[in-house]
C-alpha cells in the first residue's frame, strides 16, 4: 500500500507526520507522492480540502483519511494520540488487501464565459457573491426560470459540505450518502421588486440548476478554499458530479450523526435513553 501526508505545517502536525512516517514504514507501506493508495490529511478540513484538490484526477485510486490537530476536524477520524493505532489498521488493511471505503458524491460547476466552458469539481461548497455591489442574477432549475435573485450571493453545496458553510446559512444538513446537492441563498433581498423562496433547495443527480448573473458584474468565486474575481462570467451551471466521488478510508466505524453530534453538540444527554 502506497500513501502520502498532507499536513498544515504547524509544528504538531509536523511531528506527527514524522511519527506516521516511522510506525507505518514499520508494516512495510510505501511513502509515495504522485500515485498514491491513501493520502493522509494532519490538520483541519482546510488540509484535507487541499489533499482533495491536489488529487482530484486520482479520484478513482485514491481514498482519504484525516487525523485533526486543530480545535475541530469534521472530515477527520482520528485524534493525534490514536496515530499508532491508525499505523497498526492501515498495516493491516494492507496485508490483507482489505481497504474499505466510503464515497461521497462532488458538485460540479460548470462555468461559462465568452472564451469557452470550465468544468470544475467541489468537495464542500460553491459560492458567488457580489463584489462592490450586490449580486443580481437569475436562478434556472431544469432550464425553467425559479426566480431572480439579489443578495449577497449563493451557495451551492455537498452532502459533505451542508455541515460547513451551507449550515451557517441555515441550510440543511444532507447525509453524504444521498446523490444531491443543495442551494442556499447568502442574505437574499425580498421586496416588490425581487422575490426569492427564501429557503434552502435540494436538487437530486439527475437535476441541475443555471445561475445567469446580470452582464459585467465583479463577481467573486470561491471553490472550497479557493477564491477568484471574475467578471466575464455568463452563466454557471452546478449538478451533482456523474461518475465522480471522493473515497473516505474506514479503518473503524464513525457513523455520520455520531460525527454530527459531536461536531456540533459535543456533550453527553442529561436525560436517560428511553427503552
Amino acid at each position: 500500500m502506497k500513501y502520502n501526508v498532507i499536513h498544515r505545517g504547524d509544528e504538531i502536525s509536523i511531528q506527527l507526520m514524522h511519527t506516521f512516517h516511522r510506525l507505518v514504514q514499520q508494516h512495510g507501506l510505501i511513502h509515495e507522492e504522485e500515485q498514491p493508495d491513501i493520502v493522509l490529511s494532519i490538520g483541519g478540513d482546510g488540509t484535507l480540502l487541499h489533499a482533495f484538490h491536489r488529487y482530484k484526477e486520482q479520484l478513482e485510486s485514491t481514498a482519504f483519511v484525516g487525523i485533526h490537530t486543530g480545535r475541530l476536524g469534521f472530515f477527520a477520524d482520528w485524534k493525534p494520540d490514536e496515530v499508532e493505532t491508525l499505523a497498526d489498521l492501515m498495516g493491516d488493511s494492507a496485508r490483507n488487501n482489505d481497504l474499505r471505503v466510503v464515497k461521497y458524491p462532488l458538485v460540479e460547476i460548470q462555468i461559462t464565459t465568452p472564451q469557452g466552458i470550465e468544468t470544475q469539481l467541489a468537495l464542500n461548497e460553491f459560492t458567488l457573491k457580489g463584489v462592490d455591489a450586490t449580486l443580481m442574477a437569475q436562478l434556472h432549475i431544469n432550464d425553467e426560470l425559479l426566480e431572480t435573485f439579489r443578495g449577497d450571493g449563493i451557495c451551492i453545496s455537498t452532502p459533505a459540505g451542508s455541515t460547513a458553510y451551507n449550515k451557517s446559512l441555515g441550510g440543511a444538513i444532507v447525509h453524504p450518502s444521498l446523490d444531491a446537492i443543495q442551494i442556499t441563498e447568502i442574505a437574499s433581498i425580498n421586496n416588490r421588486v425581487f422575490r426569492t423562496l427564501g429557503s434552502p433547495v435540494i436538487l437530486p443527480r439527475h437535476h441541475h440548476c443555471d445561475i445567469y448573473p446580470r452582464a459585467n458584474q465583479n463577481i467573486l468565486l470561491s471553490l472550497d478554499h479557493v477564491y477568484v474575481q471574475r467578471n466575464d462570467i455568463v452563466s454557471i451551471r452546478g449538478m451533482v458530479a456523474a461518475g465522480k466521488k471522493v473515497k473516505f478510508a474506514r479503518f473503524r466505524p464513525f457513523p455520520f450523526w455520531s460525527r454530527v453530534r459531536e461536531a456540533f453538540i459535543g456533550y453527553e444527554p442529561i436525560m436517560e435513553k428511553k427503552p
